[in-house]
């Protein structure tokens, strides 16, 4: 069956309907064409420029990007040349700091060294004058304690052995009291004649003999020396006082003090060993002190400077301490009885002296100094 056979007559009369416009709807299509064209080029050409636009808004941004990463380069370069000048200040500036603080050590060092040597040189120059005072006052300060210690025990010692030979000698005369007191006084008056002669004279005979003896002492000192010889270093301020009490006072005077006990010793002992070298045994050594510490000085610094012994003190020894004068006097007399030559010698912290000892040939007492008698004063 054909297609047009088919249509309807409606259909028919539209298709020719169509027809006939036909060519008037192809020229309105062909001016549509033409406008869309142009509207096409139109936009494609503004579209160009607006891409064109957009390529140089581009361009720019791209050329200012680039001028800030050059600016940015450039400020990053220049930090870190900054921090790396930074960096290189602050380690000199550190270097320099610790230069300076080492050298302030080493100069804080350098004055402790040097305040240390002087330390040390003021110590041994300490040191040398303690040794020198102890050559010299043959104990030395530093014993004095140790003195006063055993002073009283060591007086002790030798006061029971007084006590003991006291004790004897009194038993002797109980059974003859009548005919031992009255001969004696006649009878050894004349013979004790000699003994004032000998200090009246001033030792002017033996002038010779104890000058070469003092000058003996003082030049060519004996540290191990035979007992009863000096045998500590003789200064010439000792030598001065010996001096003096041998030849301007005769063996009998009172000679200021040197200021210590141990310095008055040393004189004493001095004036001892010269008599001992001269008299030899006959030389009887009494010497008083108020308190059992100065006659233990006095016991020690004998012994420092003589070389002698504690068996060398005693009642019938060459030296005898004593803390009272009248026991003093009493000894003294019987050594006199027996032809012996008592050496009185008196501590400078006696305040008072018994007049019955200036009867004696020889003593010899230490007068205190005004500025140093406090010292003497425990």
């Amino acid at each position: 069956m054909n297609s047009d056979e088919s249509r309807t007559p409606k259909d028919q009369d539209l298709a020719a309907q169509k027809s006939s416009e036909s060519p008037a709807s192809n020229s309105q299509e062909s001016n549509n064409s033409e406008g869309q064209n142009e509207t096409q080029e139109n936009a494609s050409a503004s579209a160009a420029k607006s891409n064109s636009r957009e390529r140089d808004e581009l361009a720019q941004q791209v050329a200012e990007l680039e001028r800030q990463k050059q600016a940015l380069e450039k400020e990053i370069e220049s930090l870190q040349q900054s921090k790396t000048q930074m960096l290189s200040e602050q380690v000199e500036q550190t270097q320099q700091t610790l230069g300076r603080m080492v050298q302030e050590g080493l100069k804080e060092l350098e004055q402790r060294k040097q305040a240390l040597q002087i330390s040390v040189e003021q110590l041994e120059r300490r040191q040398e004058r303690i040794r020198e005072e102890m050559r010299t006052t043959f104990a030395g300060a530093s014993q004095e304690l140790a003195i006063r210690v055993q002073g009283f025990k060591d007086y002790l010692v030798g006061s029971l052995q007084d006590l003991s030979v006291a004790a004897e000698q009194l038993e002797l005369p109980s059974s003859e009291p009548e005919e031992t007191s009255p001969p004696e006084i006649p009878t050894e008056s004349p013979e004790e004649a000699p003994t004032p002669q000998f200090a009246e004279q001033g030792f002017h005979e033996q002038t010779q003999q104890i000058r070469s003896i003092l000058d003996q002492y003082r030049t060519l000192p004996d540290y191990y020396g035979s007992p009863w010889q000096l045998r500590r270093t003789f200064e010439p301020i000792h030598a001065e006082r010996v001096t003096k009490w041998f030849f301007s006072q005769g063996g009998r005077g009172a000679l200021r003090s040197l200021g210590s006990r141990l310095q008055n010793i040393l004189v004493a002992s001095a004036v001892i060993s010269v008599l001992r070298t001269m008299y030899g045994e006959r030389v009887r050594t009494l010497v008083l002190a108020n308190t059992p510490e100065r006659l233990g000085e006095w016991r020690r610094g004998l012994q420092d400077c003589l070389g002698i012994s504690r068996s060398d003190f005693g009642p019938a020894r060459g030296v005898v301490l004593f803390e009272n004068p009248e026991a003093l006097v009493q000894k003294a007399d019987r050594l006199v009885e027996d032809k012996q030559l008592p050496l009185i010698v008196v501590d400078e912290a006696e305040e008072l002296i018994s007049l019955s000892l200036l009867q004696f040939p020889l003593w010899l007492a230490f007068a205190p100094d005004a500025q140093s008698e406090s010292s003497y004063m425990y």
